[in-house]
């Protein structure tokens, strides 16, 4: 089961917008003109305009140019990414899409546009991937690509000389490469296909196929806006007042930790029990944060728990302000609606035995601990000792899943 419910009572077009729902959040929820925020050098390619050619490197570590697609027909260069939902939603369609028609003179090749150090943490919520070079290669794999996916992230060459906006954008080149169309894959954000009511690239390419005109040749592409390099000054701007977010720490004792157990909440819940005292502990907790933040736009929370004595609450605080362990914007207001004031707490019911079994019943052994509970209190993981973080995250975003929805 998964779970993603809070999106499910906003408008689509507040969803399926031109933009991302975390690029809406730090445009203050307005949809953002994407056309505004190209960095400079950035050419956009007019209906006509003849294909600029690339030299890029794929996954299987060729490089490829417009060469290698000489023989096409048609030839679609489409940017995506690994960390967008809109992509994800548009590559279930995307692959039966390139399958249909490939054997009528259809050739695809996808480009990542985006720089890794140009996307926020909490950008990458709805995948298990960051937008590097490398994790291109296990995302193309786990999803199946029959086509070349390419990099360019490093100078984003490619991406400024086509006008890439977002990710999805699509641009449709005839036998000549001139461009016939532009735009977005279709109107829908989510991954169901009875949710596209225009489809706008498919039209395309059979009215080319047919000789014919395409219907509407320029639409608005709507994703991830593209993660321009130039983001990386705005960036550290957002890690710098991250860090200066106040940490509250407060008690809790053993009805507190059943309530939290029984997550009466419609999110997942993470509940990490540690101590200062605890090496393991000290080392693995940044990476508690980093998931906090990354899933910070998410049905999710990370609660910590410290088994340390309640007389050393200021040692406990002073150790969780030093490795920033603050809460994401959407967590405190459900904390708000919850009547709760903070997600670090220090339990004063007893020793960690005392804890875990209140916690959880089939708990291990010591700290550090941890569990991931569902709505309605089913314990979906638990792990005793540190965590692999790439296994935790990947099980998080298994059930919370990489679509909108």
């Amino acid at each position: 089961m998964r779970f993603h419910l809070h999106r499910a009572a906003l408008p689509i077009f507040l969803i399926c917008g031109l933009v991302s729902g975390q690029d809406m959040k730090r445009s203050g929820g307005k949809k953002t003109d994407l056309e505004s925020e190209l960095p400079p050098g950035v050419h956009q390619l007019a209906i006509g305009a003849t294909a600029p050619d690339f030299s890029l490197k794929g996954i299987d570590g060729k490089i490829y140019s417009l060469a290698d697609f000489k023989k096409a027909p048609l030839l679609m260069v489409v940017f995506i990414s690994n960390h967008c939902p809109y992509s994800h939603a548009a590559e279930t369609r995307l692959l039966p899409l390139e399958q249909e028609f490939r054997s009528r003179g259809l050739a695809v090749v996808a480009i990542n546009p985006n720089s890794p150090e140009g996307v926020r943490v909490d950008e990458l919520g709805y995948s298990k991937y960051t937008d590097s070079y490398e994790d291109m290669k296990v995302y193309a794999r786990e999803r199946g690509f029959p086509f070349p996916y390419l990099y360019d992230g490093d100078t984003q060459s490619i991406a400024k000389a086509y006008g890439c906006l977002c990710t999805p954008d699509v641009f449709i080149f005839d036998q000549k490469r001139q461009l016939r169309y532009r735009g977005r894959f279709d109107d829908s954000c989510f991954a169901d296909p009875a949710t596209v009511t225009s489809p706008d690239t498919r039209k395309a390419i059979e009215a080319l196929l047919a000789g014919q005109p395409v219907p509407v040749a320029v639409t608005k592409p709507m994703g991830c806006s593209t993660k321009w390099l130039s983001n990386k000054a705005e960036i550290a701007q957002l890690d710098e007042q991250w860090k200066k977010i106040p940490v509250t720490v407060e008690s809790i004792d053993a009805g507190g930790v059943r309530a939290l157990a029984r997550n009466d909440t419609q999110q997942l819940r993470l509940v990490h029990v540690w101590a200062t005292w605890c090496v393991p502990c000290i080392e693995e907790f940044p990476g508690f944060v980093n998931l906090s933040r990354r899933l910070a736009n998410r049905d999710f929370e990370i609660i910590t728990i410290s088994v340390d004595d309640p007389k050393d609450s200021a040692k406990v605080k002073e150790f969780l302000e030093s490795r920033h362990a603050a809460l994401p914007n959407r967590v405190r207001r459900t904390l708000r609606s919850e009547g709760r004031t903070a997600n670090n707490y220090i339990f004063s019911g007893g020793n960690s035995e005392a804890l875990m079994k209140t916690l959880d019943t089939e708990a291990e052994g010591p700290v550090p601990d941890t569990v991931l509970i569902a709505p309605g209190g089913r314990i979906i993981f638990r792990h005793s000792g540190p965590v692999d973080f790439a296994q935790l995250q990947s099980r998080i975003i298994d059930e919370l899943g990489p679509y909108y929805k």
